[in-house]
């Protein structure tokens, strides 16, 4: 599975944006689907997830403001970011999991996109 992440880029602090994450292969409505961030000088975090079956989970603070969905049709998971704030500022990589039990926890996950750079000004 290869995954490749787009939409980011720089955006004021209240602004929007979304992320997408299209992955190859015909498994991907299998896969359970996460969204992590790494800020500078900082460990990566994880921020969202989506299972096969649809349900979402979703880190504290980020709830609210940050959604994950997915397209199965499209082989693509989102990332819809609303009232962003500059401590979101990161770069943010898509995952995708076989058997991933933990979504919050990294190792889970087999594949890893490249990355989508966020930056929020304030």
């Amino acid at each position: 599975v290869q995954l490749q992440a787009s939409g980011g880029g720089l955006v004021q602090a209240g602004g929007s944006l979304r992320l997408s994450c299209a992955a190859s292969g015909r498994t991907f409505s299998s896969y359970v689907m996460g969204w992590f961030r790494q800020a500078p000088g900082k460990e990566r975090e994880f921020v969202a997830a989506i299972r096969s079956g649809g349900s979402t989970y979703s880190a504290d603070s980020v709830k609210g403001r940050l959604t994950i969905s997915r397209d199965n049709a499209k082989n693509t998971v989102y990332l819809q970011m609303n009232s962003l704030k500059p401590e979101d500022t990161a770069v943010y990589y898509c995952a995708a999991g076989r058997t991933t039990r933990s979504v919050v926890a990294g190792r889970e996950y087999d594949y890893w996109g490249q990355g989508t750079l966020v930056t929020v000004s304030s």
